[in-house]
């Protein structure tokens, strides 16, 4: 499953650089899957829908920090545990229960994320 965060976020900023798919963003700041990805192109989301990577989307939250579903691994393939939540100092960081996901989905994701 993805990680979401809650709106008990203070905003601190601690989850977004540790994020290695770069699916956290500020909130009220607009996204693209290539950012911090080498995804070129079309690039299929979960729901079936294509999108240009470079096209800039809205933002899911504008009050708090996000993270795009479409671009989180819950770190499988680069560390034991989401990077997110384990720096996160109020624990705002967690399991998107409407998102779960196997390990094989996670790390497919992570391919089409991370072509180069």
């Amino acid at each position: 499953m993805a990680i979401t965060i809650t709106d008990e976020c203070i905003n601190c900023g601690a989850c977004e650089p540790e994020c290695p798919n770069n699916a956290i963003y500020e909130g009220g700041i607009e996204w693209a899957i290539k950012d911090g990805t080498g995804v070129k192109g079309l690039f299929m989301l979960e729901d079936g829908t294509e999108v240009e990577a470079s096209k800039l989307n809205t933002p899911i939250e504008d009050d708090y920090y996000f993270i795009v579903p479409d671009k989180c691994t819950e770190c499988v393939g680069f560390h034991e545990e989401p990077q997110c939540a384990a720096v996160c100092p109020v624990d705002c960081c967690i399991p998107d229960e409407e998102r779960v996901e196997s390990e094989e989905k996670l790390l497919a994701r992570k391919e089409s994320l991370h072509l180069d």
